[in-house]
C-alpha cells in the first residue's frame, strides 16, 4: 500500500522521553478521510500506554485518541466530507462491522474494535498511531462532525472524558427528575457534573475535601458531599439513581453504594483492575442496588453527544500545550496538576 512520511510525536521504550519521530500514514483509499490534526487532548490513557502500565505496548507508539482537525483529502467514494470540513476522531477507528454490538452501535464492545492508537492496522499490517501526529487517516465511518460553534481545543476532550461520562447518562435514562452523583472532579468527573446538569439532573459531587467546592458548583454541581465526614454522607443515603464513579485508582466503592437509591448503579469508568476493599452485598441485595462498568461509546453516541455540547455549548476545561511540552504535561498528571485537562496545539509540531 502506499504511504507517505508525517511528523510525530512518540516513544520507544517505556522509561523513554516522548520525542519527535516520522511514522507512516496510508494514503487515502476509497472510503477514506484525511485529516489535518488542529488539537489533541492528552489522556491518562496516554500516558500508560506510553509507560507500558497496561503490558499491552507494542514500541514505538504514538498516543492521542481526542482528535480535532479540518479535513484535507477524502477517498473517492466518500460524500459525506468535503476539504475544510471540522471533523473529529476519538477513541475508535474500526471495528468488525457485523457483530451484535456493531450491528447496536456499540462499537466499543466489538471484539475486535480497533483503537486510534495502539491497535491493528489492516492496511499497513502495523500497529496504529495516534493523534500526537500532523495528520491522520481514517474510515469514513469513524470519522466525526464537530460544531462550528465550539471552541476546537476544548472539545478535543469531549472525544474521550466527555463520551466516557455521556453514555452511562444516556444508558441510564437520566433527566430532569435524575439524582446524579459523581465521584471525582478530575477531566471525566468535571465533564460528568456538566453533562448531568445540562440533562437537567440535580448533580452532586463527591469529594474528599472542600477545596473543589467552588469549582463543582461553578461547573453546574448543585451540591458538595465531602465523602470524609460521616454525617454528610449519611445525610443522602439511599439517594442517588446514578453515581459515576471517575477515580482512576483502587478505592473503597462500599460507602457510595450506601448512597444508591433503591434499583440505583454505580458505576465505574474510571478505574480498570480488582476492587480494593471488596464489595459488601448488603446493601445491594437489600436495595436492589448495582455496581456497574461502562466504556467510552460507540460512534452514533459520540455523535449524539458531540450535537448535545454543540447546543448546549459545552466543552471541557483544558490548558493547552506546545507538542515539546508533553512529557513535562505527563509528570503533572502525575500529580493531578491539570485543570482539567491537556490539549496539545498541533501546529507547534
Amino acid at each position: 500500500m502506499e504511504t507517505k512520511s508525517i511528523k510525530a510525536y512518540g516513544t520507544t521504550a517505556p522509561e523513554a522521553d516522548l520525542n519527535a519521530m516520522q511514522i507512516n500514514r496510508r494514503v487515502v483509499t476509497t472510503s477514506d478521510v484525511e485529516i489535518e490534526i488542529l488539537y489533541c487532548g492528552v489522556c491518562h490513557s496516554d500516558l500508560h500506554t506510553a509507560k507500558n502500565d497496561w503490558g499491552m505496548t507494542t514500541y514505538p507508539v504514538v498516543p492521542g485518541h481526542e482528535i480535532v482537525g479540518r479535513v484535507s483529502n477524502v477517498g473517492y467514494g466518500v460524500n459525506k466530507y468535503k476539504v475544510g470540513d471540522l471533523v473529529a476522531v476519538g477513541c475508535l477507528v474500526d471495528s468488525c462491522r457485523a457483530c451484535d454490538n456493531c450491528k447496536d452501535d456499540l462499537e466499543q464492545y466489538c471484539p475486535e474494535w480497533v483503537g486510534t492508537y495502539g491497535g491493528f492496522d489492516k492496511h499497513l499490517d502495523a500497529p496504529t498511531h495516534g493523534g500526537y501526529s500532523e495528520t491522520i487517516v481514517v474510515d469514513v465511518d469513524f470519522v466525526l462532525r464537530v460544531p462550528e460553534n465550539l471552541d476546537l481545543a476544548g472539545i478535543a476532550p469531549v472525544l474521550c472524558a466527555g463520551i466516557t461520562t455521556w453514555s452511562p447518562l444516556r444508558h441510564w435514562k437520566v433527566g430532569k427528575d435524575s439524582k446524579v452523583a459523581v465521584v471525582g472532579l478530575g477531566g471525566l468527573g468535571h465533564m460528568a457534573i456538566k453533562l448531568a446538569h445540562a440533562l437537567g439532573a440535580h448533580v452532586t459531587l463527591f469529594s474528599r475535601s472542600s477545596n473543589k467546592t467552588q469549582d463543582a458548583l461553578d461547573l453546574g454541581a448543585d451540591q458538595v458531599i465531602i465523602s470524609t465526614e460521616e454525617a454528610q454522607m449519611e445525610s443522602v443515603m439511599n439517594t442517588f439513581d446514578l453515581i459515576i464513579d471517575t477515580v482512576p485508582y483502587a478505592h473503597d466503592l462500599n460507602p457510595y453504594v450506601g448512597t444508591l437509591a433503591t434499583n440505583g448503579t454505580l458505576v465505574v469508568v474510571g478505574y480498570l483492575g480488582p476492587i480494593d476493599p471488596m464489595l459488601v452485598t448488603v446493601p445491594m441485595i437489600m436495595g436492589r442496588k448495582t455496581v456497574a462498568g461502562s466504556l467510552i461509546g460507540g460512534i452514533a453516541e459520540t455523535q449524539e453527544l458531540l450535537d448535545f455540547c454543540g447546543k448546549h455549548n459545552i466543552v471541557s476545561e483544558v490548558e493547552v500545550i506546545e507538542m515539546q511540552e508533553i512529557n513535562e504535561a505527563y509528570e503533572r498528571m502525575l500529580k493531578s496538576d491539570v485543570h482539567y485537562r491537556f490539549v496539545i496545539d498541533m501546529k507547534s509540531i
